[in-house]
């Protein structure tokens, strides 16, 4: 009806029954099926003049090419490990001329969007062009754990219940099976376990529900807020795709806790942001400190990164490779060794990371004096 026929969907999770109750897609017949093989056959059936194709599985196992043959991308992914994958996958998808500047013919816009109970956004992002989703990293805090002595010997909340379920006693239960979120059967187990062991310490609280949202790092739905942000992220694709209005500008929040409110503004693109900016970062630490604490500062600094990988620019040669095993084991022993004994003061790396996709960080290490 709005002249956009093909859809394609790609999902890696299965219905449960928890799913039923926000939403038209699926029935009861259709929980353990695939999300996005349900709900593309309903929509083909119910749409004849619609071609949605289904895809089963991690974003991530999709190659370059099958990303840069769409004109828009929606994004309504449930984490922000995805979400930072698709942002720098698609950022890397533009091409910068000879002057520094995107080439718009390849320039692929990302309409994300999410819900927190009562509040939910929605934004347009176009690469190179806007403020990428890595601009905004610092508006989600990483996600809270809870450490291992607590859930193991002191547990306070129910939380602490769960996680002593799935993280201890499944592993010891099923030492060669590895924990399924997708299956009722599995979560039900730690369900059950988890309430057992509430109720050895007199602890209220623990549901099904829950033990979702824990192991899953689920946020309970609410049917309302999906349907107004899922619709502001349609409106904004038709838009992009048939230029019949303008766009968001470029960060929309919907509040719904006390009311129906919403406000817009624009998110400023940050200067030294690693996806969609050229800049090399600048950093200065202490020669003595070793190439594994300079990983760790990356993991856990603003760069928030996974599995970094560290090369210098100028020569080439390799300081730490996460993989392959056998390039691990060569670059291994650099991690113990002090910066000032890789590398020059002031000396440029290349950083990859899993989390950026085919995008490098360009970081000078300075030597504090």
């Amino acid at each position: 009806m709005s002249n956009v026929p093909n859809v394609d969907v790609i999902d890696l999770d299965s219905i449960d029954v928890t799913n039923l109750n926000r939403q038209f897609l699926f029935r009861q017949k259709d929980v353990g099926s695939s999300k996005a093989e349900v709900a593309a056959r309903f929509i083909n059936e119910r749409c004849p003049w619609m071609n949605v194709r289904a895809h089963h599985g991690k974003i991530q196992d999709k190659g370059i090419d099958f990303y840069r043959q769409f004109q828009c991308i929606i994004s309504g992914l449930d984490n922000v490990e995805a979400r930072r994958w698709l942002n720098a996958t698609v950022c890397g998808l533009v091409d910068i001329d000879e002057d520094g500047d995107p080439d718009p013919t390849t320039i692929i816009p990302i309409v994300d969007g999410g819900t927190e109970g009562f509040s939910g956004q929605a934004r347009v992002i176009l690469p190179r062009l806007t403020s990428c989703f890595e601009c905004s990293l610092d508006a989600f805090p990483p996600q809270k754990s809870f450490p291992l002595c607590t859930v193991a010997e002191t547990p306070r909340l129910p939380e602490h219940c769960i996680a002593y379920a799935f993280t201890l006693q499944w592993p010891r239960e099923f030492p060669d099976k590895k924990l399924d979120t997708d299956s009722p059967e599995d979560m039900k187990w730690v369900y059950e376990k988890a309430l057992e062991r509430s109720q050895q310490y007199n602890i209220s609280g623990v549901t099904y529900m829950l033990t979702m949202g824990v192991v899953k790092n689920i946020i309970p739905a609410v049917a309302s807020t999906n349907a107004i942000v899922s619709a502001a992220c349609v409106l904004e694709t038709v838009k992009l795709l048939t230029f019949v209005s303008q766009t968001l500008n470029s960060y929309m929040m919907y509040m719904g806790s006390t009311g129906v409110y919403s406000h817009t503004f624009v998110y400023e693109k940050k200067d030294d942001c690693p996806v969609c900016s050229t800049s090399v970062r600048k950093m200065s630490v202490s020669p003595n400190k070793t190439l594994n604490e300079l990983l760790q500062s990356l993991r856990e600094g603003d760069l928030r990164m996974k599995s970094p990988s560290i090369t210098a620019a100028g020569s080439g040669r390799t300081l730490y490779m996460q993989k392959p095993p056998a390039l691990e084991k060569a670059t291994r022993p650099n991690l113990d060794k002090a910066l000032n004994v890789l590398i020059q003061d002031g000396e440029e790396l290349t950083v990859t990371d899993p989390m950026f996709s085919d995008t490098s960080v360009g970081l000078v290490i300075y030597f504090e004096n």
